[in-house]
Order: C-alpha cells, then structure tokens, then sequence
C-alpha cells in the first residue's frame, strides 16, 4: 500500500511540474502576425531570361532535372539564390550552422541586398546553433524568418518536450527553394555538409529535383500555406533580440581561412554540372508532375487518414502493374505496410526496397522497427537491400582529403513504378511520415528517371548495399562483391544488440 501511494503521489507530482512548466513557459500571441504572399513569377532577371521562352513552348509541362550529386545540389541552390532578382522562398526541416549552411545564409543576405524578398521558414527542431544568425536575418528589412513548432525553450530546449511533448512532437519535414517564382528545387536534402559532399561525418546518398515550368506556382502556393499555418511563429518573437555586431558576418570571415571552404570549393569548381547550371544549360526533360504535400494542419494534431499525404499519393501513383522499386532511409512498414507490399507482390508485381544497414543508419530506434518487420517481408517475397557503410558515392575518394567522410548513409526518398513514374520528395516509408510530420514531394511522368532507378536495383545498387537474404528461417546479408554471406548483421555490438532488442520489446513504432 506505501508503495501504491508513492507511486500515485509521483504521478500527481509529475502531472504538477509539467502543468507549472507548461504555464511558464508559454509561446507568444499571433495575434498581429501579417502574412504575406508569394510574388508572381519575375519577368526579368537571369531566370526569366533562360526560362520564360522554354516554359512558353511546354506549355502545361513541367522541366526537371535530378541532382544527385551533393556538390551538384548546393551549387544549384547557391547560383539560383545568387540569380534572383524578386523572390526566394526556403522551407527546410534543418538548416545546420556548419559551412555550406553558413554559405547559403549568406547567399540570401546577399540576395536580400540586391532588394529580393526572402522567406524563410524552418522546422525549430533542426536550428540548433543559429538562434543568433536567425535574429540577426530579421532586422533586414527584405528578409522574413518563421519556425515551425518553436521550442518554449532556447536554451536546453529538448527540456521542452517534458512538457509540450505532443505539440513539438509534429515537425515539418519540408523542403523547398523557391527563386524567382521561376525555378524550384524539392527533395530529400536538407541544408548542411552532410547533405553536400563535404565534412568528417557520414555523408548522405540523397537526391533533389530542379524543375520549372507548371509546377512552380503550385509549389509557391504549397509554400504560402505553411507559410500562414497556426503552427508557424515570427522567429523574433521566438529567437529575441539581435546581438551587437553580426555573427554571421563574422562566421563567414572566419571561413575564408577555413581549409575545409578552400577543398570545398575545388569540389564545386571541377563540377561539370556545377558549370552547365552557371551557363543556363538546366538539361531538363519536360513532362507531366504533379506536387503531394500534407495540410500543414497535421502539425496541429490527428486529420483524417483520407487527407493524408500518404493516402493521396498512392491515390495518384494508381495501379501498380509490374513493378515497384523504392528507396527509404527509415523504412519502418509495420503490419500495414508489409501486407500492402504483400498484396503487390501476390498481384505479380516485383516489390524491392533499399533501405540503410545497422552500419550505415543514423537513428537506431528506426532501425530497429524496420529489423521487427524484415523477415515478414522477405517471407512475403519483397527484395530488401541495405546500404552499406563505405565511401560515399557521390564524392570521389581522391578529392575527399582530410574533411571527407568515410562513411556513407543513405538519406534519399524515392521509388519508381512500372518504368514509368518516380517519386522525388521528403517522405519515408514509416510511422511518423505518415502520420506525424508533414512531408511534400513530386511525383513525375518520366520513363527515363523512373527506369534509371529499375536500372539500378538490376545492376545491383552499384555494390552500395547487402542484399538481404535467408538461411534456416534467419536474414543473412549477401556481399555484392562476392565476399562471404554474413549470418550475422554488419556493424552489430554488443551494445546495439542490446538496444535494438529492447527499442523492439517497447510499444513505440507510432514514433519511429
């Protein structure tokens, strides 16, 4: 009986702390919030010159273009920034404070200067580090920064979710660079070295889309609408006040000596696509595509399965016919998930996921829901490949020098369907895409992009991933390149054993 009322008087005593902090630290009143809108496309200016005639003779069409390389990806967004003559809008679920972050602020500011209206709209999850640049970005007269689901704490915000767990546990997973209402890039990356070919940590596999042409209003209306949500707050009612001087100023001073900048930069110079993009050569393939994106609304709580993002988009991709090729980092199906890839492969149609090993992920907890649903997909006949840790793909190992990494980790969300349509967006096959963050994407007309990633699954992932197999009723993880098959999972410990094993017991798949 004492240990009953220890444990009920615990449980109130929490419940006392958490409403007291919950009322003292509180988010500001928007009650005077003016939101503004996206701009119409510009009619001058570099973008206007190389596009408006293209886009006029595909009327209807939208032009895209993959980019696939991460110094490819930050350069395309550093020289639309530097072209824009009207407009840019940025909505990223992270934005690092490293150095192609720190560069690409400073590519808005520049823009800025030149009289081009920035919006930028981030998830507060991942601003760690740059609540002084943010405030600083606020006193421009021609920029506007807003967080999505801020943290009532700044400093030790992860303080906060104890007591606005469900609130802060919704993110926007995002991410769009809009220029000029002209040009756009969506995909899996978000902002920082590990997204962009350069820096000691793992660098992601990952892949964007540049498109033009249709699609782009339709992103700039997507942007506005987040843009307005009640999830969305001023980040200088969030941030504070400015400090004196300017740490951006100074944090890009300090790069110039930074001999990571001087490597990176030679990166980007010996980029022939890097070079073709400078020179208005897009290299784009005009077609048909259509923009999924979640109501921002999910950021609020629960909507009706029917309004989300994963619902609409297999509405859009249609039947499935012969095959279906996909790429997701945190591939988490659970019982619903396995049974819908069952029923495709039951149909005749060819089900094969790529998925990150034990070795390469970046989140334990996410592998460790996908481990509990491995076998019952390889019992259902789904092929399941995992990326291997090695190095990256995209960054050749003699231009790596002393700020490359040796690992890699796949970071990509794609899939193609019946040679004939492939997903290029920010979802995840797992839990907390579907449910929880919102998540936008493009799903495009295109035989070429489409069969390329066929192609690759074929070929067999260019030796980048463990073909996942059985043996005695156990997975075992077949080398591409020949070696022993392992009975045991590559980059297993005692320790992750251990986690994964409990993490497995916990009912905690909802958040994964």
């Amino acid at each position: 009986m004492a240990v009953l009322k220890m444990l009920v008087g615990l449980v109130f005593l929490t419940g006392g702390l958490i409403l007291v902090a919950r009322m003292s630290f509180t988010l500001p009143v928007l009650a005077n919030r003016v939101d503004s809108r996206a701009l119409p496309p510009a009619w001058d200016g570099p973008l206007a010159e190389a596009l408006s005639g293209r886009a006029a003779a595909h009327a209807g069409l939208t032009g895209v273009a993959p980019l696939q390389n991460g110094a490819d990806a930050f350069a395309a967004r550093i020289i639309l920034a530097d072209a824009a003559v009207s407009s840019i809008d940025a909505q990223y679920y992270i934005w690092h404070d490293d150095l192609t972050g720190t560069l690409l602020l400073g590519a808005l500011v520049r823009a800025a200067d030149r009289g081009v209206r920035v919006r930028l709209l981030l998830d507060d999850n991942g601003t760690g580090g740059l609540d002084a640049e943010l405030a600083e970005l606020e006193t421009h007269p021609n920029i506007e920064v807003r967080l999505w689901n801020p943290f009532n704490l700044r400093r030790f915000k992860m303080l906060s979710y104890g007591f606005d767990f469900f609130r802060l546990n919704r993110r926007m997973h995002n991410k769009s660079f809009t220029v000029d209402g002209r040009a756009t890039i969506l995909g899996g990356r978000n902002i920082g070295d590990e997204y962009f070919a350069t820096g000691p940590t793992a660098l992601f596999v990952d892949l964007d889309v540049l498109a033009v042409g249709d699609i782009v209003p339709e992103v700039s209306a997507d942007f506005d609408r987040y843009w307005r949500a009640k999830s969305v707050y001023p980040a200088g009612l969030i941030v504070g006040a400015p400090r004196s001087g300017s740490p951006l100023e100074d944090r890009l001073a300090s790069l110039q000596s930074d001999p990571q900048l001087a490597e990176y930069r030679e990166i980007l110079r010996s980029s022939e696509s890097a070079a073709a993009l400078a020179s208005g050569d897009f290299g784009l393939e005009w077609t048909r595509v259509k923009l999924v994106s979640d109501d921002p609304v999910k950021g609020e709580g629960a909507v009706p399965r029917e309004d989300l993002l994963a619902t609409r988009l297999a509405q859009a991709v249609g039947k499935i016919d012969d095959r279906f090729d996909g790429i997701s980092p945190y591939l988490v199906p659970g019982k619903i998930g396995v049974q819908a890839f069952s029923t495709l492969v039951s149909r005749g149609v060819a089900v094969r996921m790529l998925t990150n090993s034990l070795e390469a992920t970046d989140v334990l907890p996410v592998h460790a829901g996908y481990a509990k649903c491995r076998k019952d997909m390889l019992a259902a006949g789904v092929g399941l490949y995992e990326m291997r840790q090695e190095v990256a793909v995209d960054a050749p190992t003699d231009r790596l020098g002393p700020f490359g990494s040796s690992g890699s980790s796949l970071h990509a969300k794609t899939f193609a369907v019946d040679g004939e349509r492939i997903f290029v967006g920010s979802f995840n096959f797992d839990p907390r895409s579907t449910t929880l963050n919102t998540e936008m994407g493009l799903l495009i007309d295109s035989s070429r992009m489409a069969q390329g990633l066929h192609d690759a699954f074929d070929e067999g992932l260019r030796g980048i991933a463990w073909r996942i197999g059985i043996e005695k009723g156990k997975p075992v993880w077949i080398d591409p390149d020949g070696g022993p098959t392992l009975t045991e999972e590559p980059g297993t410990t005692l320790f992750n054993r251990a986690a994964l094993t409990v993490i497995g017991w916990l009912p905690v798949e909802w958040l994964l």
